[in-house]
């Protein structure tokens, strides 16, 4: 079943590579200090995916302006993310999620992506600090981009 507006956020615990090594990274973290917007992704390495997260990256300062936490999930390993990231500079939090299932708690698994298998679909979530989804997207195709227009303003209106 969908995720909608008013819902409680399930929580995670997934691996981010850093700097320092693997990190855990928790949405529980946020509770109580920061909103949260989660984007998940197809995959690290291709075009609209490197597009999203370049932009995200470059406007990282109107997210952290509002209080917001940006982290973006895929189904790669965290090692490709951080390969990925390295190469493309981009600087949000990336989470993987290889089994999956963060992307089905969330009900955003896409099947058979290009014929290669489920991966995660493009979607946006903003999840405020008590852990309670103010906005769910996700997108007709991987192709579309969410509505960050609508993510931002989402996030304007909360404390």
């Amino acid at each position: 079943m969908a995720l909608k507006i008013g819902d409680k956020a399930p929580d995670f615990s997934l691996k981010s590579k850093q700097a320092s090594g693997l990190v855990d990274v928790k949405l529980s973290d946020n509770f109580g200090k920061k909103n949260t917007v989660l984007l998940f992704f197809p995959a690290a390495f291709t075009g609209v995916c490197t597009q999203e997260m370049c932009d995200i990256t470059a406007g990282l300062s109107s997210y952290s302006d509002v209080n917001a936490d940006v982290v973006a999930i895929s189904i790669d390993t965290p090692f490709a993310q951080e390969a990925w990231a390295q190469k493309e500079k981009i600087s949000i939090t990336l989470a993987s999620d290889l089994n999956k299932e963060v992307t089905k708690a969330y009900d955003v698994l896409f099947p058979m992506l290009a014929g290669v298998g489920d991966t995660a679909a493009r979607a946006a979530f903003v999840i405020d600090k008590e852990g309670v989804i103010q906005y769910a997207e996700q997108t007709p195709t991987p192709k579309d981009l969410p509505n960050f227009t609508a993510v931002k303003e989402t996030l304007a209106k909360l404390k």
